[in-house]
């Protein structure tokens, strides 16, 4: 029976697969980060679906005003009102998410002072303004999760390309920037972070834009190795004597090649980024007030130390998120790592 070829990304995979820690956390990051994204079916203080007098609505899409279901004024309709709940049940009923509360939403019927410790309604207690600490974890998580995606991309873009050209070009271009990116990469990135996000009030597209202005160097001197490596090949030379393109010859013929170590960086530049968010919301100039944040929690925590459950529930998703990262990471630079070939 002839065998069948495989293809140098399908070894790449095998070998990551054997790494188990590694297969192992790619998929219960993916589970968790693909169920934040539904974080509204499963945290929020509206209804999935309601059905009244025989109309279907679903308030967690669209709002509904109190008239609709017999109520006095002409506002939004409150779920958890018992003036609303009670005129909903008697001609219809409710599909709620698991988690009755959104990450904004205060329980106003806590049975101690906020913050309050976990109890069957608020499962890992509320903060001190009275919201619900699960809820803010998973849109915290989300947001995070997102930003570090997003952040990623575009510096690995940046990045990616400005090492191409250094390295396929060399000479005063890769000197010019070489030097730039020393006195760049010795600037106090925090600090100067801290101090642009004091200018505006920032917001989560500034947060990344002035985040992105130091995050980008990651990936130059890896990508410039390998176009310093690979622009003198035959393969190379050959392309230059036929009059192909240069951008041709650097992003479809040298750059599959360069990838290849660049790809095992971007796990552990996802976590730094995530990192960075959390330490800017931390300090508290990360997220506008009120926006659901890890780094926010972890400020309570630190602020309420008779509070134990707020730094706990933060600090377990952070760690837990990093420590997945770092698996996976390890799994895809041994699977791009040339020495396991065999």
């Amino acid at each position: 029976m002839k065998k069948i070829k495989k293809t140098a990304a399908s070894k790449r995979w095998e070998r990551f697969a054997r790494n188990k820690r590694a297969l192992i956390s790619l998929w219960i990051f993916g589970i968790l980060f693909g169920l934040s994204l539904f974080a509204e079916f499963i945290a929020n203080d509206k209804p999935i679906l309601l059905m009244f007098d025989g109309k279907l609505y679903v308030p967690i899409v669209r709002n509904y005003s109190e008239l609709v279901f017999g109520g006095e004024f002409d506002i939004t309709a409150d779920y958890r009102d018992p003036f609303i709940l009670d005129l909903i049940n008697k001609k219809g009923w409710m599909l709620r998410p698991p988690i009755g509360f959104s990450y904004n939403t205060i329980n106003y019927n806590l049975p101690s002072p906020a913050p309050s410790p976990p109890t069957l309604e608020n499962w890992f207690g509320t903060d001190d303004r009275g919201r619900d600490v699960a809820a803010r974890v998973i849109y915290g998580f989300r947001i995070s999760v997102l930003f570090g995606l997003t952040l990623t991309l575009f510096s690995s873009i940046i990045g990616i390309t400005l090492g191409a050209l250094q390295g396929y070009y060399g000479g005063g271009l890769d000197l010019f920037f070489q030097r730039f990116i020393e006195i760049w990469s010795g600037m106090p990135t925090l600090f100067m972070l801290i101090i642009l996000s004091s200018v505006v009030e920032p917001n989560f597209w500034w947060l990344l834009g002035i985040t992105l202005l130091f995050s980008w160097m990651s990936l130059v001197g890896v990508v410039r190795a390998e176009f310093l490596r690979a622009r003198n090949f035959e393969y190379v030379l050959a392309a230059r004597a036929m009059g192909m393109r240069h951008s041709r010859i650097m992003f479809v013929h040298i750059l599959p090649n360069a990838m290849t170590s660049a790809l095992s960086y971007l796990p552990f530049i996802l976590g730094g980024s995530i990192t960075t968010l959390t330490s800017l919301d931390f300090l508290g100039f990360g997220l506008p007030v009120g926006s659901p944040s890890l780094g926010e929690l972890l400020a309570q925590g630190k602020a309420n130390l008779h509070a134990p459950w707020l730094g706990i529930a933060s600090f377990t998703v952070l760690g837990l998120t990093l420590s997945l990262l770092v698996f996976i990471g390890e799994g895809v630079r041994d699977a791009f790592d040339p020495r396991r070939n065999r």
